[in-house]
């Protein structure tokens, strides 16, 4: 088995990478070459910073897009969207305007509008999460397993059944989305520690 983490220019790359090497066997390929990608087994996207900025880093590179979706969308391949990487599987998002998104979950990637408007914008640092619903990506996790997040929107989706976990930030956040061979999550599992850990070594070991 081999796992692609696509370079685009967006995203902690080497901190991820260690975290997959370090709860797996697999080969690890950090990597903005399209072949590469078309011919891993796992397919990770990660992404730090706007949504407009990070699908342009994307397809800057020249075959990604194409190689992507037909590892993940044709041949059916495990994927595992981080941050933005997962915000980028949403039918659009709003931030700075109107951007389209690979429209694999439905919905906007929206703003964070929590009930109590003291609470800062971004929402950063630890927060506890609360599962909609098995799913092997979360199996063995902790009931609330404490997770990382830093980020301003969630991917507010069309189909609540897409939505496998949220955060209560003064009102529900997305924080896990999820349909077939495809899974998002909003925090970082690679700076999450033991429960992050464990999700990766889920996604790793997942066979949908």
């Amino acid at each position: 088995m081999t796992v692609a983490i696509i370079d685009y220019g967006s995203g902690n790359l080497r901190s991820a990478a260690k975290a997959f090497e370090h709860v797996g066997t697999a080969p690890v390929a950090v990597t903005a070459d399209p072949d590469t990608v078309a011919r891993a087994d796992r397919v990770v996207l990660p992404g730090v910073g706007a949504f407009a900025d990070c699908r342009r880093g994307l397809y800057a590179l020249d075959g990604m897009v194409e190689a992507l979706i037909d590892a993940v969308i044709a041949k059916a391949r495990p994927f595992l969207g981080i941050c933005v990487g997962m915000q980028l599987m949403a039918t659009r998002g709003l931030e700075h305007g109107s951007h389209d998104g690979f429209n694999w979950i439905e919905g906007s990637v929206r703003a964070i509008d929590p009930t109590d408007k003291t609470l800062k914008i971004p929402h950063m640092g630890w927060n506890d999460l609360t599962l909609r619903g098995a799913h092997p990506l979360l199996a063995g996790l902790a009931p609330s397993p404490h997770m990382y997040f830093v980020h301003s929107y969630h991917l507010a989706a069309a189909d609540e059944a897409h939505v496998l976990a949220t955060v209560d930030y003064s009102g529900a956040v997305t924080a896990v989305v999820g349909r077939d061979n495809l899974v998002g999550t909003q925090f970082h599992p690679e700076k999450s520690q033991a429960m992050g850990l464990r999700l990766i070594e889920n996604f790793l070991n997942w066979n949908p």
